[in-house]
């Protein structure tokens, strides 16, 4: 990594040599969860909402969850509230939401910021590996970002992307 990269990233209060799993974050059930946990499998990072017109794409992730998950997939779903107010729920409503209306089996996080001064260290880390067309910012729910099992972030797919289309990229990744 270069040296003025490490040092960005050391002023922003990212690691200077940053991996997804250098992260942590709270767990829908309130526990701090290491990423370092993840170690080894690909991961589907995703800013979810419960009351979006691209909720449905819970079905398609847990779809491939249910498809990939022996292989070493781990999705991980980060509520997130900041486009139009569509995830008002807190995290045992949206916990329920999800298990009832689509069977979410994957690991759920506390609802956090995606953009701006608040936003997870994670997706600061995230934006700053794979911006987006229009600037790196989340544009909206269900944005997601392909990790390989060493925690470097291998794609980002807008939230016009279907899971159901992320399944040859998952497939290669889980083949490394």
């Amino acid at each position: 990594m270069p040296l003025t990269l490490a040092l960005t990233l050391e002023l922003k209060g990212l690691p200077s040599v940053p991996n997804v799993f250098d992260f942590s974050a709270k767990l829908n059930n309130g526990k701090k969860k290491p990423l370092a946990d993840y170690r080894g499998k690909v991961l589907l990072i995703v800013n979810t909402a419960s009351k979006c017109g691209f909720t449905p794409q819970y079905k398609g992730l847990e779809e491939l969850y249910k498809k990939y998950k022996k292989q070493g997939l781990e999705i991980l779903g980060f509520p997130c509230d900041q486009f139009g107010h569509q995830e008002p729920g807190t995290d045992k409503e949206i916990l329920d939401f999800c298990e009832l209306n689509y069977g979410v089996t994957f690991p759920l996080f506390s609802k956090i910021d995606v953009n701006g001064g608040g936003a997870h260290p994670l997706y600061k880390y995230l934006k700053s590996e794979a911006g987006g067309l229009l600037g790196d910012d989340i544009k909206w729910n269900f944005t997601k970002f392909l990790v390989s099992r060493e925690g470097q972030v291998l794609e980002r797919y807008a939230s016009l992307t279907s899971p159901e289309r992320l399944a040859g990229d998952i497939a290669k990744a889980l083949q490394r």
